[in-house]
């Protein structure tokens, strides 16, 4: 008897490759076991496969088999993880307040907490964005449509009625005169350095005798042949910064204890004292223009000296302690990160302080000026980097990638790089025209403490490492092309002479040295426009 024979009359066979015959009606009687392997199965309907047990596949052979537990568990993991994405996808795509308030709000119209324990300002904005986007892929537009309009319409009643109580804040504050002279001024500075720019890189493009892989070429050889020159203890304790002046015939460095020192390059041999701060040193920097030294420190103050070792200016009014510095391509303006979240720019001539910018959730500790000197960066301790254009005080990019605190930047003189470095161990390569990060360097075992673009052209970069080490990387494509060891502590920081065929670190092991290239006097200048 076959088993055809033994189902129930109720059953209805589905027609198979092998014609089958059909059975004579028979009383209902008992389902059988299973079939076993190599038997077929009569029906293939869904009341079948439902009531069928766990799921099962056919092979090849025609032989069925059940998927396992652990297959079940996999794919389930992945169609969650593929879910997670498009969720992310979703949220990065949506508006959400950048004012907490405003994100209190609209957690409560939502019906969800507008606080957890510990909770953060980005984390809550985080949170609102999520929640934001699950109901969006949920198809509750109505709900989010609705919290819109009621929040239209508190906002329109609160213009009406002359409520105070409602919450207003605004995207700009009213400036000084001071404020709008100096963006004019910048404004003006900058859109002649970037026609200059521009018509140096035209010029290179059309001109057939300028071999733009060759002069790449022979500076990355320059770089490949960077050899120890000197070595000089910098002071009793560890050294913190360090900065070549424009001409690169001095080098200022600080240190903790509090003192600057300017040595003469290239026998690196001390010749002034820069003492005034009550604190540790955290940053030093020349003026691109002038023989001016700018030091920053914990004690809340930046400091403007002189190379005899005269201060000259006190530039106060940050809450906490300073961490870096920057001068503007001009000259005329200082720019400084604290840990009080905000980063100040200053009138060097005057002192006076032309802007508080916030924007960071965290401590602010990097910053850079573009080259011409249009833009500023500036990064946190809220793995945070943002571009903002002096000209308008728009902030125009939030640069996000990093994971861990961002501690340094560095423009390139090409005019569209950014680099950043930071506490996760990678070099970040940002590019201003795509918006997004276009390169990351693993580049170090440690925190990245430094970048620095070759000034010239920026051909090549060079980062600092609490790794011990100092590397160097191709602009081309950003593989390494040598790396600088010879510290016996952490390398605090960097800088490049103007030339680009000297480098200069300093350590917590309280030594300054200098590495330059072993090139004859005829290479030693490069060409510039």
């Amino acid at each position: 008897m076959t088993m055809e024979e033994d189902k129930p009359s109720t059953t209805v066979a589905e027609p198979s490759v092998a014609a089958v015959p059909i059975a004579p009606v028979r009383p209902p009687v008992p389902r059988p076991p299973a079939p076993q392997n190599g038997e077929a199965r009569a029906s293939t309907s869904d009341s079948d496969s439902d009531s069928a047990g766990p799921p099962r596949a056919t092979g090849v052979s025609g032989a069925e088999y059940e998927i396992s537990e652990e297959s079940r568990v996999v794919r389930e993991r992945q169609e969650k993880a593929i879910q997670e994405l498009l969720m992310k996808r979703r949220a990065s795509a949506l508006a959400v307040p950048t004012n907490d308030m405003a994100v209190r709000a609209r957690l409560r119209r939502l019906g969800e907490p507008i606080t957890l324990f510990g909770e953060r300002e980005m984390e809550r904005r985080d949170r609102l964005r999520m929640i934001m986007a699950r109901l969006d892929s949920q198809g509750e537009l109505e709900k989010l449509l609705k919290v819109h309009e009621e929040e239209e319409a508190a906002a329109s009643a609160a213009l009406e009625d002359g409520d105070d109580q409602m919450v207003q804040y605004p995207f700009y504050t009213e400036g000084s005169k001071a404020l709008m002279n100096a963006r004019i001024d910048i404004a003006k500075y900058s859109i002649k350095r970037a026609a200059s720019r521009l018509e140096r890189a035209r010029r290179k493009k059309d001109d057939p005798d300028e071999d733009m892989d060759a002069e790449l070429d022979w500076a990355l050889r320059q770089a490949s042949s960077l050899e120890l020159d000197c070595s000089e203890i910098g002071d009793d304790r560890p050294l913190s910064g360090c900065s070549f002046s424009h001409d690169g015939k001095l080098l200022a460095t600080c240190a903790i204890s509090g003192v600057a020192k300017l040595w003469s390059m290239p026998e690196a041999k001390k010749f002034a004292t820069l003492k005034g701060h009550t604190e540790r040193l955290t940053d030093v920097q020349f003026s691109p223009v002038h023989n001016l030294i700018a030091t920053a420190s914990a004690d809340r103050t930046a400091k403007l000296w002189n190379t005899e070792g005269s201060q000259l200016v006190t530039f106060k009014g940050h809450l906490d302690r300073l961490a870096r510095i920057a001068f503007h391509p001009s000259g005329k303006y200082l720019g400084t990160t604290s840990f009080d979240k905000t980063w100040r720019l200053w009138d060097v001539e005057t002192s006076e302080e032309l802007l508080l910018q916030e924007g960071h959730s965290r401590s602010v500790y990097g910053i850079a000026f573009h080259p011409d000197g249009s833009l500023v960066a500036s990064s946190g301790l809220d793995a945070l980097a943002r571009v903002w254009d002096l000209r308008t005080g728009r902030s125009i990019l939030a640069l996000e990638g990093h994971v861990k605190k961002v501690l340094a930047l560095s423009f390139s003189a090409n005019g569209y790089y950014l680099a950043s470095g930071g506490e996760d161990n990678t070099c970040r390569i940002w590019d201003l025209r795509k918006k997004k990060s276009i390169y990351i360097i693993p580049a170090h075992s440690n925190l990245i403490s430094q970048v620095k673009f070759e000034p010239q052209e920026g051909y090549f970069l060079v980062t600092a490492s609490y790794d011990l080490t100092t590397k160097i990387w191709s602009a081309r494509d950003f593989k390494p092309v040598r790396t600088l060891s010879g510290h016996e502590a952490k390398v605090t920081s960097l800088d490049i002479a103007g030339d680009g065929h000297q480098i200069a670190t300093v350590s917590h092991d309280r030594t300054i040295k200098l590495w330059s290239s072993s090139t004859n006097e005829k290479d030693q200048a490069m060409d510039v426009d």
